[in-house]
C-alpha cells in the first residue's frame, strides 16, 4: 500500500465513507454531544443528503434518518421563537463504559508457555509483559476497549523514544483516522492519516499521511482541500512533520527493524451486519450501538416530554385586566400577589371572565417512568448488556450466584468480547517485545515466545458457598487436597498449588489428632515404645498419670518392691 500520488485524489477514500458516517453517527451518541447529534441526524455532517454517498448505498433507508423513511428526534428543527430544549440522557456513554470495565477491570494473566522457550527466559520474559502491563499500559487497552464498543473497532499503535520512556508504549488511535488493507480478513498494511495545522491561507488543508507496512512506515505531508487530498509537499515544508526528515531517507520511509506491523487492529464483536455490501468493511467491528439508535432517539424524547410536563404544569393564574392596578397613564398596570383582601367588583356576573382562574396541568409522571424504564431495559438488551450493572435492579447485597444470574447477559457478552480482545493482546506483546529488544535495549526477552492470556472472573465466588462445597465433596471423599486447593485459588498455576498442598501437609503432619492427648499415633516402628513393651506409661508419662499411680498403687517404688 504505497501513499497516493499527488492530485486530487478523494480523502478520506470513498469506500470509507458510509463507514466513517455510521461512526460519525455513534461517536455523536458516545460523546453526548446535543450539537453533534443535531447535525448527524438533520444538518450538513449527515451523509445522508450526500448525493454520492446515496447513490453508493442507497439500499440503507432503515437508517436514513435525515430522510422520511424515518422519523428522528433529534433531525427535528425548534419552532421558530421557541427556545431549545431537547434533552439527552447518555446512555451510549455509559454503555460503552461499562463494556470496558468488564474486560479491564483488572489486568489478565499473561503467561510464556513453558515449552516456547527454557525456563530462565520465561521468567523474564513474563517479568517484562507486566512491566508492559503496568497502570499505563492497562489504562490504553482500556481506553481502546471502551472506543471500539462505541465507535466498532479501533487502532493500537507500538512506539517508542528511549529520551521519554525506557520502554515501547500503547498509543490508540480513533478507527476513521486509519485506511486499512486487508488480505483474508488480516490486517496487512494501514494508512495513518490526521490533519495539521495550516501555514498560511486558513482554506489550505495539510495532512500528514504515515503509511504502516511489515518493516517499514513511510510519511507523506499533502496540501489540500477539505475534500482532496492535494499535492505531496516535502516533510520540511510544515513545523509538524520537520522532526521526521532527520529520520527518514529521501522517499520518506523509515525502518523498523521489526518484521511486521507496528498496528494491531481491535474489533469489538463480529460478524459485521452493519455495512453488508460495502467492499473491505467486512473486518471492521460492530458497535453496541448498532440497531439501537432510534430506540435511544426515542428515549431521549421521552425524557424531553417528561421534563416539558414538569415545565407546564408550573401553576399560573389568569387574573382579568379589571383587577390590575393602573400606575399610571402610559405606565403599566400589576397585581400584588401577596395582598390579601380584594375588593369585590360590583358586576352582574361576578362569576364569569372577571373572576381569577387557576392553570396547572397534570404532570404525567407514572406514564413517563414506565415509558422510559422500558425504552431503557430494551436498549441495554439489545446491546447485549443486563440492567443490573446499570442501577435498575437496585444495589442490595446479593451472593455471587445471584449476582452472576442476575448479569447473565452482560458476562456473556464479557466472554464473547474477550475472544477479539485476547488475540489482539497477544499481537500486541509480541510486537512490544521485538521493539524493546531492537530499540530499547531489553536482555533476555524472547519475542518468539508463545502467549497465553486469562481474564480474570468478572464475578468473585463467594468464599463461604465454596468452603461448604469443599465440605461437602471432602465429606464424601470425592476431591483432593490439590483440587481443593485449586477451587478455592483459581487463579493459581499448579506449582503454586502443589506449594500450598505442601504446606497443607506438613501442618497436617505436625498437628496431633483428635481423641490422641498422647500422641500415641505419632509413633512410628522406629520409635520405642515402654508402653507397648512393659503395660506402663512410658517414660514420658503425662503428670495426671503419675499422680493416680502414687494415689492407688502407693507409688512407683513399691510397685517396683512387689515386683
Amino acid at each position: 500500500m504505497p501513499l497516493p500520488l499527488s492530485g486530487k485524489t478523494p480523502w478520506p477514500p470513498v469506500q470509507l465513507e458510509i463507514p466513517h458516517a455510521d461512526m460519525d453517527m455513534w461517536r455523536a451518541w458516545y460523546s453526548g454531544n446535543t450539537d453533534h447529534l443535531a447535525a448527524v441526524y438533520g444538518g450538513p455532517a449527515n451523509y445522508r443528503s450526500n448525493a454520492v454517498a446515496r447513490q453508493f448505498f442507497d439500499v440503507d433507508k432503515r437508517r436514513a434518518a435525515g430522510g422520511d423513511e424515518l422519523r428522528m428526534f433529534w433531525g427535528q428543527e425548534t419552532a421558530p421563537g421557541q427556545q431549545a430544549a431537547k434533552l439527552h440522557i447518555p446512555l451510549g456513554g455509559d454503555i460503552a463504559e461499562t463494556s470496558a470495565n468488564l474486560l479491564w477491570a483488572d489486568v489478565p494473566q499473561v503467561t510464556v508457555d513453558a515449552d516456547s522457550t527454557d525456563a530462565a527466559t520465561a521468567r523474564s520474559t513474563t517479568a517484562q509483559i507486566g512491566r508492559y502491563l503496568d497502570d499505563r499500559g492497562h489504562a490504553k487497552l482500556r481506553e481502546g476497549s471502551e472506543l471500539a464498543a462505541g465507535l466498532s473497532n479501533v487502532y493500537l499503535r507500538v512506539v517508542w523514544d528511549v529520551t521519554l520512556r525506557p520502554r515501547p508504549w500503547l498509543d490508540v488511535i480513533a478507527p476513521d483516522a486509519v485506511v486499512p488493507e486487508w488480505r483474508w480478513g488480516a490486517l496487512a498494511a494501514a494508512t495513518v492519516w490526521r490533519e495539521l495545522t495550516p501555514v498560511k491561507d486558513a482554506a489550505e488543508v495539510w495532512r500528514l499521511l504515515e503509511c504502516h507496512t511489515p518493516g517499514v512506515i513511510e510519511y507523506g505531508v499533502y496540501k489540500g482541500d477539505v475534500s482532496t487530498l492535494g499535492m505531496r509537499m516535502e516533510l520540511v515544508d510544515h513545523p509538524d512533520s520537520e522532526y521526521l526528515a532527520a529520520r527518514t531517507d529521501s522517499q520518506g520511509r523509515q525502518a523498523t527493524g521489526v518484521p511486521r506491523l507496528l498496528i494491531t487492529h481491535l474489533p469489538n464483536v463480529l460478524p459485521n451486519r452493519v455495512w453488508e455490501g460495502v467492499p473491505g468493511t467486512a473486518p471492521l467491528g460492530r458497535s453496541d450501538f448498532a440497531g439501537v439508535e432510534p430506540m435511544m432517539d426515542a428515549l431521549d424524547e421521552s425524557w424531553t416530554s417528561w421534563m416539558r410536563d414538569l415545565r407546564l404544569g408550573k401553576a399560573r393564574l389568569l387574573l382579568p385586566q379589571s383587577m390590575l392596578d393602573t400606575t399610571g397613564p402610559g405606565a403599566g398596570s400589576s397585581f400584588n400577589l401577596e395582598k390579601e383582601v380584594q375588593v369585590t367588583l360590583n358586576m352582574l356576573d361576578e362569576g364569569s371572565k372577571d373572576a381569577i382562574t387557576e392553570v396547572q396541568f397534570k404532570i404525567r409522571v407514572e406514564e413517563h417512568e414506565r415509558t422510559c424504564k422500558a425504552l431503557r431495559l430494551q436498549i441495554l438488551s439489545s446491546a447485549g448488556y443486563s440492567a443490573q450493572g446499570f442501577g435498575e435492579a437496585g444495589t442490595i447485597a446479593a451472593t455471587a450466584t445471584e449476582v452472576v444470574a442476575r448479569k447473565e447477559e452482560s458476562l456473556t457478552t464479557r466472554g464473547t468480547k474477550i475472544l477479539y480482545q485476547r488475540p489482539a493482546l497477544i499481537e500486541l506483546l509480541t510486537t512490544m517485545m521485538m521493539v524493546d529488544v531492537k530499540h530499547c535495549g531489553a536482555t533476555d526477552v524472547d519475542p518468539a515466545a508463545e502467549l497465553t492470556a486469562s481474564w480474570p472472573q468478572a464475578v468473585q465466588p463467594d468464599q463461604e458457598a465454596t468452603a461448604r462445597a469443599l465440605s461437602l465433596f471432602d465429606s464424601a471423599g470425592a476431591i483432593s487436597t490439590f483440587m481443593k486447593v485449586k477451587l478455592r485459588e483459581p487463579s493459581w498455576d499448579d506449582t503454586e498449588v502443589m506449594k500450598e498442598v505442601q504446606r497443607i501437609r506438613e501442618d497436617k503432619a505436625g498437628a496431633v489428632p483428635a481423641g490422641d492427648p498422647f500422641n500415641t499415633a505419632a509413633v512410628g516402628p522406629d520409635v520405642p515404645n515402654d508402653s507397648a513393651e512393659t503395660g506402663g506409661g512410658g517414660p514420658e508419662a503425662g503428670a495426671d498419670e503419675g499422680q493416680d499411680e502414687e494415689l492407688v498403687g502407693g507409688g512407683s517404688q513399691d510397685k517396683a518392691l512387689a515386683a
